[in-house]
C-alpha cells in the first residue's frame, strides 16, 4: 500500500508540475540553449577578439604579421591609421589595437629590437589578459621564422612532442558542454523539489495532505523519485541530442553508466532540494538559499577549477558534498571511458550522501508538518 500512495503521489507532483510553464520552460532552456551556449560562447577563452592593426611599415615582415592573425583566436584584422586608433578603440570596436612602426623591418635585421605599440581594452578582463599573451607569442614566432631566412637556422636543443589524451584537439567546447550539462542536473533537481514543496505550502495542499492517510516519508519519497525522473529525462535528451548532436563533443564511455551515476546524485540533490524547501518559508527565501548553496557546489566541486589546485581545507570539506563524486564520476566515464571497476568508489559516496540527507529531509519535513498540524 505504501508503494502505491508513493506512486501515485508522485503522478499528483508531475501533473502539477506540467500546469505550470515556467518551470517547463526552464528546463527545456536549462538542458538545450544554456548547454549549447555554456560550450560555444565561453567570455573566459579567446575567441574571435577585434584586433586593429596600423601598419606603418608596410615591409614583408609587417605582412607576416597582420597575416597571423585570424580565427577562432582573432578575427581577421582591420588595418587602420594611427589617427583612428585612439576613437576606434573609445568605441568599443577593437579590443587589441597593434602600431607597427616605420623602419621595423630594417631595425630587426639589424638587431636594434625595435619596440611595436599594443593598445588594450582592458574592461574585457579576461580576453585582455589571454590575448596579450597570444599576441606577444605570435608576433615572436613570426619574427624568429623570418629571420630564420637571413641567418643561420639553429635547432633547438630539445623537442617537445605534445600528445595530449582524452581531448586531442585541445577544444575548450568538449570540457564548457559537459560541465554544464553536471551543473544544470544539480540546479534543476534542488529547484524542482524545493519549488514543489514550496508550492504546495503556498496553495494550501499540503493540509489537504495531512488530512489524507499518508505518512510523511511517502510524500517525500514522491517528490523525490517524480522530480529526479524528470531531471533524469532531461538530461539523457540533452546528452545525446544537445552534447553528442549539435555540439559533436565524443562521448567515449558508457552512457548508462553515467546515467546511473546521474540517479544517485539525483537521490542526494532532491534530497538537499526538499531539506531547503523546509528551511524556507517562500519563493524569494528559497531562491537566496540557492545562491548560498549552489555557488560552492558547482564552483568548489571541480567542474571549474580542478581539485587539487584549492587549499586542502578547501578539498577535505567538500569532500561531503554529492557534486565532488559526481564530477569525477562524470570525467572518468564521459572523458577516459572508464567502467564501473574505476569509479564504484563515486557510486559507494554518493549512496552514503544520499542517504543520510534523505534522512536528516525526512526529519525536517516530519518536524515542519507536526508545526503545521
Amino acid at each position: 500500500m505504501r508503494a502505491v500512495n508513493i506512486f501515485h503521489l508522485g503522478i499528483k507532483e508531475l501533473r502539477s508540475l506540467l500546469r505550470d510553464p515556467m518551470m517547463i520552460v526552464l528546463i527545456v532552456y536549462a538542458f538545450s540553449v544554456s548547454i549549447y551556449t555554456a560550450a560555444t560562447a565561453m567570455p573566459d577563452t579567446l575567441h574571435k577578439a577585434p584586433i586593429a592593426i596600423v601598419d606603418e611599415d608596410r615591409s614583408q615582415l609587417s605582412t607576416r604579421i597582420v597575416d597571423a592573425f585570424y580565427p577562432p583566436y582573432f578575427t581577421t584584422p582591420v588595418l587602420i591609421t594611427q589617427d583612428e586608433m585612439d576613437a576606434r578603440m573609445d568605441a568599443g570596436l577593437d579590443t587589441f589595437a597593434l602600431d607597427i612602426p616605420p623602419g621595423f623591418q630594417r631595425d630587426v635585421l639589424a638587431g636594434r629590437s625595435p619596440a611595436i605599440q599594443l593598445n588594450v581594452d582592458a574592461t574585457r578582463m579576461s580576453q585582455a589578459f589571454t590575448g596579450n599573451s597570444y599576441i606577444h607569442s605570435i608576433i615572436g614566432s613570426e619574427v624568429i621564422t623570418f629571420l630564420q631566412g637571413y641567418r643561420p637556422n639553429t635547432t633547438p636543443a630539445v623537442d617537445l612532442a605534445l600528445r595530449a589524451r582524452f581531448n586531442p584537439e585541445l577544444n575548450k567546447s568538449w570540457f564548457g558542454g559537459v560541465m554544464e550539462l553536471i551543473s544544470t542536473i544539480t540546479m534543476l533537481s534542488i529547484v524542482l523539489t524545493g519549488a514543489a514543496l514550496l508550492r504546495e505550502r503556498e496553495h494550501g495542499t499540503v493540509e489537504h495532505l495531512l488530512v489524507m492517510p499518508v505518512t510523511p516519508f511517502e510524500i517525500m519519497a514522491a517528490k523525490v523519485w517524480a522530480m529526479a525522473l524528470v531531471v533524469l529525462a532531461a538530461s539523457t535528451c540533452s546528452l545525446f541530442i544537445v552534447v553528442k548532436g549539435a555540439l559533436a563533443i565524443p562521448i567515449v564511455g558508457s552512457s548508462p553508466l553515467f546515467l546511473a551515476g546521474a540517479a544517485l546524485q539525483l537521490f542526494a540533490t532532491t534530497s538537499l532540494g526538499i531539506f531547503l524547501g523546509t528551511i524556507a518559508r517562500s519563493m524569494p527565501q528559497f531562491g537566496l538559499l540557492l545562491m548560498l548553496v549552489l555557488l560552492p557546489l558547482q564552483i568548489l566541486s571541480g567542474a571549474v577549477t580542478p581539485r587539487e589546485s584549492m587549499p586542502e581545507f578547501v578539498q577535505f570539506v567538500m569532500m561531503a558534498a554529492p557534486n565532488t563524486h559526481f564530477v569525477k564520476l562524470a570525467q572518468a566515464i564521459l572523458y577516459r571511458g572508464a567502467g564501473f571497476e574505476v569509479v564504484w568508489p563515486q557510486f559507494v559516496a554518493l549512496a552514503l550522501i544520499g542517504s543520510i540527507l534523505f534522512a536528516l529531509s525526512l526529519a525536517r519535513f516530519r518536524k515542519t508538518i507536526s508545526t503545521m498540524a
